[in-house]
């Protein structure tokens, strides 16, 4: 059977704990630096209290060391990637080749989105050179993913399901480096995508004013899991290690449960990765958590016509709940959808065409009290944004998780308890214990005191399955057995521990080639090991980094899959596409400015700094 993965993001602990008690199947976190998230970053403290959280549901714990590396900060990654490992993290995400380069321990290596993987080319070459597993770039369909799926036919694959989008190849932009210094490849993307923009043409003719032309919505592929574990993906990522717990709880235990139908009716071709069985203690839905509208991207390999990007706002509106008859500033009275209540986010289109939200102090009814005056015209459409109702249900829900534990109770000789525990995981131990004096005959029967006992397995991660007892009519001091059953368990957790498996760096063949023999400034060297990598694998000419050496012409910023002209309605290829003028365009906020090259021949788009 195909294991399938649920992978959860967590900014920290407390946050990985929760996904895993709400059914995923594997975490991916920041180390103390080098993740892709700087604000995200863990102790190795922290990772470790996950690990042996994890662990016991062989769940799986991934840390992100996805940046590129300097070279004065080779040593220090060097350690911190053992610290990693001693900790007991199941692989590392990495995106600089330098790693491969490094005398670190045996640990799994997975090459991030980072790593821009969008062919089978790309994809044989990473599986050759020791990544167990392939981040693929969320713009790929599900032809392409078979298309990489039968190039590398025994490697993993792992594809995001959820959250939000870059509008740029992951591992492709420099953007936020190159006009802001703070680089996207280091973990410090300041977004500027998300920003609103003034679209010209080239003789400057006003085409588009202040929208947020490369604010995409965000992924949800709820409807796609199947099709896309059919093409070769074993591990469903959801993005947002930014996320507060209550989001990430919600999205796990909604895929969680996608994932368990898969595997139900799959006729045994799937199953779960880890074990155990979640209650996440409400009815998830992706719908009542922030988002941006909801998207499946390429995944159909069709070119959406429009309804990729966000236009009128990077935040998340939420739903219409209904419309304002009259504002007074300090009370607003409305025509309502949806009940309302003290604490709920609001929010609405200003006459501007901005977004604007508030917090409603106190709803009684179609009177609403919100916490700051407000001046909304009769007609607007509110939205709700934030159910503080479902917020609460969420943050008070007892969620749950737990191994069935099979046990078979029986005597040995005159004077010994047995007891055999079995579980799904496929661990086993038998613990006998010795008592203080020979068994002997009971006088009333003894089978439902004793299940009650072994039944009583509160403060562990384990419920009762099926109980056998074969002890017969003897009886057996419940203080013993309620000792057996402690210190058989406490011996069947060991047991489990000590054969956990772990993956193992793959040995690296040192005669595979890189698809090509140039490397320019979008494959993103920035250290002595990484070139030596690569030149290994038969490149001769290198460009570094950006970040390492700013190049002195115009760079391209920005490759995307996403096409303006496609996403207004004036896509070159049709009619409408005539009423503007071909060639390039100009994106510009503030100080930003920049030009919009349309690559026809892939339907797609290009960004450069102007």
């Amino acid at each position: 059977m195909k294991p399938l993965e649920l992978l959860a993001p967590a900014r920290n602990a407390d946050t990985a704990i929760s996904a895993i008690l709400a059914g995923a199947d594997a975490v991916y976190m920041g180390a103390s630096s080098h993740g892709a998230r700087k604000e995200a970053a863990n102790s190795i403290d922290d990772i470790r209290r996950v690990v042996d959280f994890a662990h016991p549901y062989n769940a799986k714990v991934y840390a992100t060391v996805n940046t590129i590396i300097y070279d004065s900060e080779l040593a220090g990654v060097e350690r911190l990637i053992t610290e990693l490992y001693h900790a007991g993290v199941d692989a590392l995400i990495v995106q600089d080749m330098g790693i491969l380069r490094m005398p670190i321990p045996p640990i799994e290596l997975h090459a991030s989105t980072q790593c821009d993987i969008r062919t089978p080319e790309k994809a044989r070459f990473l599986a050759d050179v020791g990544f167990t597993r392939l981040v693929l770039a969320r713009e790929l369909s599900l032809s392409e993913i078979e298309e990489i799926h039968r190039a590398v036919p025994s490697t993993e694959l792992e594809a995001f399901i959820h959250g939000a989008l870059c509008v740029s190849y992951s591992g492709d932009c420099r953007a936020s480096c190159m006009t802001g210094g703070r680089s996207a490849n280091r973990g410090e993307c300041a977004q500027i995508c998300r920003l609103p923009y003034t679209l010209t043409d080239s003789r400057g003719r006003v085409l588009v004013e202040d929208k947020h032309l490369l604010s995409l919505r965000d992924l949800n592929r709820s409807d796609s899991i199947g099709a896309m574990a059919d093409a070769g993906i074993c591990s469903f990522k959801i993005e947002g290690r930014l996320k507060e717990e209550g989001y990430v709880r919600n999205t796990v235990a909604w895929y969680s449960r996608i994932l368990d139908r898969i595997v139900s009716e799959s006729g045994g071709r799937y199953r779960r990765l880890s074990a155990g069985q979640s209650r996440a203690g409400f009815n998830p839905s992706p719908d009542k958590s922030f988002n941006r509208g909801f998207t499946t991207y390429f995944l159909s390999g069709r070119a959406p016509a429009k309804g990729l990007a966000s236009l009128d706002t990077p935040k998340a509106t939420g739903t219409p709940v209904g419309k304002v008859k009259r504002c007074d500033g300090k009370t607003i009275i409305a025509d309502l959808t949806a009940p309302l209540a003290n604490g709920d986010g609001l929010g609405y289109f200003d006459i501007t065409g901005r977004f604007q939200g508030f917090r409603l102090n106190r709803a009684e009814g179609n009177r609403l009290y919100p916490a700051t005056p407000r001046a909304i015209p009769a007609g607007t459409i509110l939205y709700r944004n934030r159910d503080k109702e479902w917020d609460d249900a969420i943050t008070s829900a007892k969620t749950s998780r737990t191994i069935r534990v099979d046990m078979v109770l029986r005597t040995v000789g005159t004077d010994c308890v047995v007891l055999e525990l079995t579980d799904e995981r496929g661990t086993s131990a038998t613990y006998a214990m010795t008592l203080d004096a020979p068994l002997t005959e009971a006088v009333t029967p003894q089978e439902s005191p004793r299940r009650q006992i072994l039944n009583k397995l509160g403060g562990t991660i384990y419920q009762a399955g099926k109980i056998v007892d074969l002890a017969g009519q003897v009886f057996i001091p419940a203080s013993r057995l309620a000792t057996l059953r402690r210190e058989a368990l406490a011996s069947f957790d060991r047991a489990h521990a000590m054969t956990y498996r772990y993956g193992r760096r793959l040995v690296e063949n040192r005669d595979a080639q890189f698809p090509r023999t140039a490397l320019t400034i979008h494959d993103n060297v920035a250290n002595r090991l990484a070139e030596e990598f690569y030149r290994s694998h038969g490149v001769t000419d290198i460009t570094p980094a950006v970040e390492v050496s700013r190049p002195e012409d115009d760079s391209m910023v920005m490759t995307t899959r996403y096409c303006l002209r496609r996403e207004l309605g004036r896509c070159l290829l049709t009619p409408q596409g005539k009423s503007w003028p071909d060639g390039p365009m100009y994106l510009t906020n503030g100080n930003i400015r920049l030009r919009v090259e349309f690559d026809c021949t892939r339907c797609g788009m290009n960004l450069y700094t102007n």
